[in-house]
């Protein structure tokens, strides 16, 4: 029987030789991820009244990034809550001011071609770009997965998104996502799996294609993938090939011709109030670049691209997604690019993101941010407008004050 990728991955996780979808399954968990947040300080209390013990501490993972840096009470205990708990549980596999999790999980060499994996925060689909079956789960769900290592799971539909011809220099992955939540709005998902396919995917970086699957949060799916290819294993430096069957049946369809596509924004206070970015000239007081889905390696790159022999005319925050992102972007002068424009470098954290930290936004603020969402309130003040970019978009728009193509500044 054909099957999409979805499929065979929850398949194999549920011991199965196939599952159709609307079926409810109980599957296997090779990898659970949890950061400080959704972790030890929530699993620590219930596990301990319940007199129960993490199924296999090989097959956990836990990353601190969203109280760094620690810098009140609550935060300070937080992060040692976290510390001193994997020492308890005897979890080796501790990233301790390393990164956003989401970055860090792959780049530390955990996730794999045909795992099937939970992780304690909505981002969590990010692991789909390397054909991982991977979505978010709330703190009572990981406990069961955490002391059964298992999870049922009603086998989904999927979507497939299919991008021909190719992405325009200047237009990234994150100006496909904006495009697809503007078009479908954030329900556009239907917690199904969202397949994201064709030659511009396939033309996409590692981290690009994380992307795709990170931002299908916002899309409404329950995880968003990429099939493995040549690209995944170069990256990983092993894996299997992991693919539909061309003639599996999907729940829609969707095709797009990339060449076509403009960068875009999402004007607040929603992804899905998104527009092309011709149709805004907004002032603005701030520029940031930041978060799992628009501070990785890659998009520092692009920010670069833009802002080299150029200053920023706002106040421009980075805060690099992971610190090895960082280092390497500092070893290649891109890093140096960015301070040189006038960027403030922050921590390798979610920070502002997350609503965290000392530079969260003040009433009637008005930014322009590489994050994934803008809801009101979630990076300060409520009164603060958060529009939503690429890194290319963020770079370019710093350097005129206003929301500007970034087109131009690249040709």
């Amino acid at each position: 029987m054909a099957a999409t990728l979805a499929q065979k991955l929850v398949a194999k996780a549920a011991g199965r030789a196939s599952v159709t979808p609307g079926e409810i399954v109980t599957c296997k968990v090779d990898l659970a991820m949890v950061h400080d947040s959704s972790g030890p300080r929530r699993l620590k209390p219930r596990l301990e009244r319940l007199g129960a013990k993490v199924w296999d501490p090989a097959k956990l993972v836990v990353i601190t990034d969203h109280y760094l840096p620690a810098y009140d009470e609550d935060s300070r205990k937080i992060i040692q809550i976290a510390r001193d708990w994997v020492k308890e549980a005897g979890v080796d596999a501790f990233y301790d001011a390393q990164g956003i999790c989401h970055v860090v999980l792959p780049e530390r060499g955990h996730l794999q071609p045909g795992m099937f994996a939970v992780g304690g925060d909505s981002h969590s689909p990010t692991g789909g770009a390397f054909a991982v079956y991977m979505f978010g789960i709330g703190a009572t769900e990981m406990l069961g997965v955490v002391v059964t290592g298992e999870i049922w799971l009603k086998v989904p539909h999927t979507i497939a998104m299919d991008f021909d011809g190719a992405l325009s220099p200047g237009v990234s992955a994150k100006d496909i996502m904006l495009f697809l939540i503007g078009r479908f709005g954030m329900d556009g998902g239907q917690y199904q799996a969202i397949e994201y396919r064709g030659p511009a995917v396939r033309a996409l970086s590692m981290q690009e294609r994380m992307t795709l699957c990170n931002m299908t949060a916002e899309l409404g799916g329950q995880t968003g993938l990429v099939a493995s290819d040549e690209v995944t294993l170069r990256y990983l430096g092993k894996g299997e090939i992991w693919d539909s069957d061309p003639s599996a049946p999907l729940l829609a369809r969707h095709r797009f011709n990339a060449s076509d596509l403009a960068p875009q924004i999402a004007a607040p206070h929603s992804p899905a109030n998104t527009r092309p970015v011709t149709d805004f000239r907004d002032k603005l007081d701030l520029a940031y670049i930041g978060a799992c889905t628009g501070a990785k390696l890659e998009d520092l790159r692009m920010a670069a691209r833009v802002l080299k022999g150029r200053r920023s005319s706002v106040k421009l925050l980075v805060a690099p997604a992971s610190l090895r992102d960082q280092q390497v972007a500092e070893r290649e002068g891109t890093l140096g690019t960015l301070v040189d424009a006038g960027a403030e470098l922050l921590a390798n954290s979610c920070g502002m993101c997350a609503g965290y930290g000392p530079h969260l936004l003040a009433a009637n603020t008005v930014t322009i941010s590489t994050t994934a969402r803008n809801f009101k309130g979630r990076m300060g003040d409520p009164a603060a407008q958060v529009y939503l970019a690429s890194p290319y978009t963020v770079a370019a728009s710093a350097v005129t004050g206003r929301i500007t193509d970034p087109r131009d500044m690249l040709a």
